[in-house]
């Protein structure tokens, strides 16, 4: 009987382990196909998710990687950025434009074109490459191209022609750089150069009957069966037959690194990150020994700093900026006006230069501009304007704070003695015999010994004022 009860456990143990090893044992087993999503605008927070997802993948042995794409553009440097990786990725990556309704428009469109494997979703759509004009003419001013009749283009009309060299050397270079890509992957070259000089767009079929993409799927589960038995080429020349059928779908979460990156990399936060330090340290030089306005501005100033050196900034703004925070500190200092005016104005100027690019999530706010301004002038002007006054005012503190002051006398023997003053009791000297409870002045005050004097008669017991 003991023998049976044992052999039983036994067998409940066996049992219970190999329940519990399964599971993992067949996911270890199986094929998997690993999902890298992007949602937004293209930055250096989605280049670092990407390198980090596909070394992942590279780790795990997946089958597949599909990076799918929800996207109005982004960062050109951070698009080139996620292409080399995907290029270079021993993993097949599928580019999936996803779910109804998702768009890869500009730089996701490049993307996609990279991809080994290019598929979108029904009611989705690709195209609008074309690059943004950096510092292009305002319709309207001087440099503004007319029509024929005089009148300047209106929003609607493009021209295929660009207007300037710098346009012509964007353009030229973005067009030659998708034309290779589409070579690579042996897709519509010509439809590629027309999205980015006309801003061509497609639908979901339509990019299908075109060549621009190899298929369309309704959902990750039918993608993996719509690619399983294609034969892709991978980096190196390699060769590889995708089995896919029966892959476990797992997504690829960004780190804590990422998600950081990607708060602290938007302008707006850039940009309240750069005040939020200089406010900081300006506390810190005003009241010297208060640390906390110290660290906070240091760090909200370097975390700023880095932010600005990863996005694509333009030096004169931020160097207008900087005159504006120094007019603006000369005006609290010595108003005149105009100079505080001009500040305003550098400031202002400043901040609206200060990113290079209109990319779609890359331009500042202007209630982000008009906030700082406003809490900015009112600090230079209020707050600075407050200690200039008190600077010119009487001092409050040290031995000019205590010549003039009433003292009564407590004790005194010859020239020396204690009298009490300002509500504390201190050693005294002078070249006269006073009584206790007297009242002299404070001349001065020499290591820590009052130097007193007999009240004038005209002072009372007041004291000079």
């Amino acid at each position: 009987m003991q023998t049976f009860k044992a052999a039983l456990v036994a067998a409940t143990v066996f049992v219970a382990l190999a329940v519990s090893i399964r599971p993992g044992a067949a996911e270890e087993n199986s094929r998997l196909a690993m999902t890298i999503a992007i949602d937004g605008a293209i930055g250096p927070a989605s280049a670092s998710y990407v390198k980090a997802a596909l070394a992942k993948a590279a780790e795990r042995h997946a089958e597949i990687v599909i990076l799918r794409l929800n996207t109005p553009g982004g960062l050109s440097t951070s698009m080139r950025e996620i292409i080399a990786d995907v290029l270079a990725s021993p993993i097949p990556v599928v580019g999936y434009v996803a779910p109804s309704g998702a768009h890869a428009a500009s730089a996701g469109t490049y993307i996609l074109y990279a991809a080994h494997i290019a598929a979108m979703a029904p009611g989705t759509n690709i195209g609008a490459a074309t690059p943004v004009q950096i510092g292009g003419p305002i319709p309207g001013l001087p440099g503004a191209a007319p029509d024929k009749d005089g009148k300047d283009k209106k929003d609607g009309d493009h021209s295929s022609e660009p207007k300037d060299a710098m346009t012509a050397k964007v353009t030229n270079d973005a067009v030659a750089f998708i034309r290779s890509l589409a070579e690579l992957r042996g897709r519509n070259a010509d439809w590629a150069e027309k999205a980015v000089r006309d801003a061509a767009t497609l639908s979901a079929n339509g990019a299908l009957q075109a060549g621009v993409i190899d298929l369309v799927a309704r959902d990750p589960a039918e993608l993996l069966r719509q690619v399983d038995g294609r034969v892709v080429e991978v980096a190196g020349g390699k060769t590889q037959r995708l089995a896919t059928k029966d892959a476990v779908l797992k997504a690829i979460d960004p780190g804590w690194a990422s998600r950081a990156l990607a708060v602290i990399t938007d302008p707006n936060i850039a940009f309240i990150l750069l005040m939020v330090g200089i406010y900081g340290l300006i506390f810190e030089f005003m009241t010297p020994g208060t640390v906390a306005p110290g660290i906070v501005g240091t760090i909200c100033l370097l975390l700023g700093l880095y932010s600005l050196n990863l996005l694509p900034i333009n030096y004169a703004g931020f160097a207008l900026m900087l005159v504006g925070i120094a007019l603006l500190a000369i005006e609290a200092f010595n108003p005149t006006v105009v100079i505080g005016l001009g500040g305003i104005v550098a400031f202002v100027l400043g901040a609206l230069m200060l990113f290079r690019v209109e990319t779609p999530g890359y331009a500042l706010s202007w209630w982000v501009i008009g906030i700082t301004v406003a809490v900015f002038v009112t600090f230079f002007l209020a707050i600075l304007g407050a200690l200039r006054r008190a600077a010119r005012g009487p001092v409050l503190l040290g031995a000019q704070a205590m010549r003039g002051l009433p003292a009564e006398v407590l004790d005194w023997s010859e020239t020396t003695g204690h009298v009490f003053t300002n509500g504390e009791r201190w050693q005294a000297r002078g070249t006269e015999t006073f009584k206790s409870g007297e009242t002299v002045e404070v001349a001065n005050i020499i290591d820590l010994t009052l130097v007193v004097r007999r009240a004038p008669a005209s002072a009372g017991e007041g004291g000079t004022a």
